[in-house]
C-alpha cells in the first residue's frame, strides 16, 4: 500500500505532442530578462561583510564554506568590519576574529545505534523525528536565518534549516510514522513562505532567497488531511504565486512551434554565499563572464542536483556548466502537475475560468515535454538543449517524472521502465546517471528521493515489479549501512552498496529524506 497521496490530484495528459526523432532540432526563444525579479532584496552574508566575508572563505578558515554563512555576529556589523580592517591578519588570526566576533555553528549531531545491539531500523527512525524537529524560528540579530512560522524537521548535519524538497520526501515517513501534526505544520510554513517572498526558498537562509528548489508544494499538499475551506483556499493562492515564479519571463523559453517549457533559474549572479571559494574557482576555469558560470552554478543548486553530468556542457567537467541553456524532464513534469492540481482546486472552489485555463497549460506542457522531451530512438524523457536545439545525451533518474507525475501511460511508459532497468538498475538500487564525473548526482550515487520517484512512477504506470526490484534493493542498501554504522546518510554507493561520495561537502548524516523513504517503502512493502 503506497502512503504518498491521500490526493493525487493528477490526470494523464489531455493532449499528446507528435514525437520526433532524437538529434539536431529548430532553435528556440529565449525569454529577456526582466529588469526586476519576484525576490525582495534581503541583504546575505557577502553582501554585509564584503572583504571579510571574501577573506574567510577564500582563504578556507572553516573547511565548510557554510559554517561562516550560518554564523551570528555578537556585533553591529559595522564594528566589525571596522575592526577587521584595522590590520592585515593571517589566517590563524582571521580564524581567531572570526571566532570572537561571531557565534559559529557546529554540526548537528546525530544520536547513532552505535553501542549494543541495533534498535530495528524503524524504531531508529521514529526516534530520530524529534531530533530533527525544530520549533518556529525568530531569527537572532544578524543572523542569516529566515523565519519559520511553524515546527519543521531539518535534514541533519550541516544542514540546520528548512529545506525545500527534501521535506517532500520527509512528509513521506512522517506519514507512515503518523506524524500529520508535523506534516500540516511543515506544509503551512511553506504556505508562509510563499506568502512573504513569492516562492518557497532553497531553504530558510537569506543567502538561499534568489532561488527555488524542484516544485514539490503541490504533492506536499496531497499529503495533508486538512479539508478546511479557508485553508484550501489560501493554499491554492499559493501555488498559484509559485507557478508564476517558476513561469516568469527569465525562465521561459518559446520552442519553434510556439511550445511553452521552462528552465532553472537564480536571479543573482554572484558566487553562491555557501560555496564562495568553489564557485570563484570553477569561474576561473571557465574562459567565459564569470556572472554567466555563478549564475549557471546557482541554476544547478536550484535543481537539487548539484552537481550532475546533466547540466555540463561537456557532460563531464563543471566549468562547462550551462544550466540555464537546459529544459530539464523534471522541472516541466512537475509544472505539469502543478497545473493540473491548480486546475482541480479551483474547479472545486467554483473558479471554472482558472480551471480550465490551468487544464489547457497542462496539455499544452504535456504535448510539449512528449515533443521535445523525449527520445523515440533512446526510450527516454530527457533535456532539452536550446543553444545546440538537441535531447542531451545520456539516461538519467529523471527519466522517471513523467511516470511519477501521471503524464507517461501506457506503451511510453513501459518503454521507460524498460530503459531504466536495462541502464540505470544497479545492485544496490537506482543509479542517478550513467556517467561518473566525480560530481555527486553522478554515477555511482544513488539518492532516496530519486529511487522513490521512480519505484511510485513505475507503480503508478503498471510497472510493478521493477518497481519491487529497486525498493528491495535499495531498502537493503539503507539496512546494510545501518546495520554496520548505526546511520542513514544522505546518499549512497549503489554500485558497491556502501556510503557515498564526491561532491562540495562530507557525507552528512540524518538523514531527512533518507529516513522518510526508508519508512514509505518500509509501509509499500508491508512492513
Amino acid at each position: 500500500m503506497s502512503v504518498v497521496r491521500s490526493c493525487r490530484w493528477l490526470m494523464p495528459a489531455l493532449l499528446a505532442g507528435c514525437t520526433m526523432a532524437e538529434g539536431t532540432r529548430p532553435v528556440a526563444t529565449v525569454a529577456s530578462t526582466p529588469a526586476t525579479t519576484t525576490t525582495k532584496a534581503v541583504p546575505t552574508p557577502a553582501d554585509r561583510f564584503g572583504p571579510l566575508f571574501e577573506a574567510v572563505q577564500m582563504r578556507r578558515i572553516f573547511p565548510d564554506g557554510k559554517t561562516f554563512v550560518d554564523a551570528v555576529p555578537r556585533r553591529p556589523d559595522a564594528d566589525i568590519i571596522a575592526d577587521f580592517r584595522k590590520r592585515p591578519l593571517d589566517d590563524a588570526a582571521l580564524k581567531a576574529f572570526v571566532l570572537a566576533n561571531f557565534d559559529v555553528p557546529g554540526l548537528l549531531p546525530v544520536p547513532e545505534s552505535d553501542h549494543g545491539p541495533r534498535l530495528p531500523i524503524e524504531r531508529h527512525i521514529a526516534a530520530l523525528w524529534p531530533h530533527l524537529t525544530r520549533d518556529p524560528v525568530t531569527p537572532e540579530r544578524g543572523s542569516s536565518a529566515l523565519a519559520v512560522k511553524d515546527r519543521f524537521v531539518v535534514p541533519g548535519g550541516r544542514f540546520r534549516e528548512l529545506y525545500y524538497w527534501d521535506s517532500y520526501f520527509t512528509m513521506l515517513g512522517l506519514v507512515a510514522d503518523k506524524r500529520q501534526d508535523l506534516v500540516e505544520s511543515m506544509l503551512d510554513g511553506f504556505v508562509d513562505l510563499v506568502e512573504r517572498y513569492g516562492h518557497v526558498p532553497n531553504g530558510t537562509r537569506t543567502y538561499y532567497l534568489s532561488r527555488s528548489q524542484p516544485p514539490f508544494l503541490y504533492l506536499m499538499m496531497g499529503l495533508s488531511q486538512n479539508r478546511d475551506p479557508k485553508v484550501a483556499a489560501r493554499r491554492l493562492a499559493a501555488l498559484k504565486r509559485e507557478h508564476a515564479f517558476f513561469t516568469s519571463p527569465e525562465r521561459t523559453v518559446t520552442l519553434p512551434d510556439g511550445a511553452v517549457l521552462q528552465h532553472y533559474w537564480d536571479a543573482r549572479t554572484s558566487p553562491r554565499d555557501e560555496s564562495w571559494r568553489e564557485d570563484v574557482e570553477t569561474a576561473n576555469a571557465a574562459g567565459r563572464p564569470a556572472r554567466d558560470t555563478y549564475r549557471d552554478l546557482r541554476a544547478g543548486a536550484e535543481s537539487g542536483w548539484d552537481y550532475s553530468s546533466r547540466w555540463l556542457g561537456d557532460g563531464r567537467t563543471l566549468a562547462t556548466i550551462d544550466t540555464t541553456d537546459i529544459l530539464p524532464a523534471d522541472l516541466n513534469s512537475l509544472l505539469w502537475g502543478m497545473e493540473r492540481a491548480i486546475a482541480e482546486g479551483a474547479a472545486k472552489a467554483g473558479d471554472t475560468a482558472t480551471a480550465r485555463d490551468f487544464a489547457d497549460r497542462a496539455a499544452k506542457r504535456g504535448a510539449a515535454i512528449d515533443r521535445w522531451l523525449w527520445s523515440e530512438a533512446g526510450g527516454r524523457y530527457g533535456d532539452y538543449d536550446v543553444k545546440r536545439a538537441l535531447l542531451r545525451d545520456g539516461v538519467t533518474a529523471a527519466t522517471a517524472y513523467p511516470l511519477f507525475v501521471g503524464l507517461a501511460t501506457g506503451p511510453r511508459a513501459a518503454r521507460v521502465a524498460d530503459t531504466i532497468e536495462r541502464r540505470l538498475l544497479a545492485p544496490g538500487g537506482l543509479r542517478t546517471t550513467t556517467v561518473d564525473t566525480g560530481q555527486q548526482w553522478d554515477k555511482p550515487n544513488g539518492w532516496a528521493p530519486l529511487q522513490w520517484i521512480a519505484i511510485d512512477g513505475l507503480d503508478r504506470s503498471g510497472n510493478r515489479a521493477l518497481a519491487d526490484k529497486i525498493a528491495r534493493r535499495f531498502l537493503a542498501t539503507v539496512e546494510r549501512e545501518y546495520a554496520a554504522s548505526g546511520k542513514l546518510v544522505e546518499k549512497y554507493d549503489v554500485e558497491e552498496v556502501k556510503p557515498g561520495g564526491g561532491g562540495e561537502y562530507a557525507l552528512q548524516d540524518g538523514f531527512g529524506w533518507t529516513n522518510g523513504v526508508t519508512r514509505a517503502l518500509m509501509v509499500r512493502a508491508g512492513r
